[in-house]
């Protein structure tokens, strides 16, 4: 396995944002399957379902069913074509992986729980590099000795 990404990086895929060019561009250049835990793809799945909420009841706020729906599909295309692969990880080591980052940076980085075990699952996973868009998850992986992208 390359690269592990974080929700950050789905989300730049399936929804428009400003930096979905630089996430497709990436995407589009690997040469294997983007891999992503179960945990991720129930992170992402979830957002998306709550901005779906956020607009329904505040047109300001998250965006239309619409294209919640159809970063869902989108998603679940290239899970069923294979360009998206569902890796098994060993959570009993990734929530040890996670406690040790977590010793060792949030209370000087302020990380979240979920970024602390995306990073512990890409290093459990063997990862070499961590794709992400989010400043503070960037500071963690790199600190992990990740290489981050894109």
């Amino acid at each position: 396995m390359i690269a592990f990404p974080d929700t950050s990086f789905l989300c730049a895929i399936y929804r428009r944002q400003d930096n979905s060019p630089a996430a497709a561009a990436y995407f589009k250049a690997m040469p294997e399957a983007l891999f992503v835990s179960g945990l991720l793809l129930y992170e992402f799945r979830q957002s998306v379902r709550f901005q779906v909420w956020l607009h329904a009841r505040d047109k300001s706020k998250g965006y239309p069913q619409a294209d919640g729906d159809g970063a869902l599909a989108d998603l679940q295309t290239d899970l069923d074509t294979g360009a998206v692969v569902v890796v098994t990880a060993d959570w009993p080591d990734v929530h040890r992986l996670a406690e040790t980052i977590s010793k060792r940076h949030t209370m000087t980085g302020g990380h979240r729980r979920l970024d602390v075990l995306h990073v512990a699952t890409a290093l459990h996973l063997g990862a070499r590099e961590f794709l992400t868009f989010d400043t503070n998850q960037r500071k963690l992986a790199t600190a992990e000795k990740l290489k981050v992208k894109p």
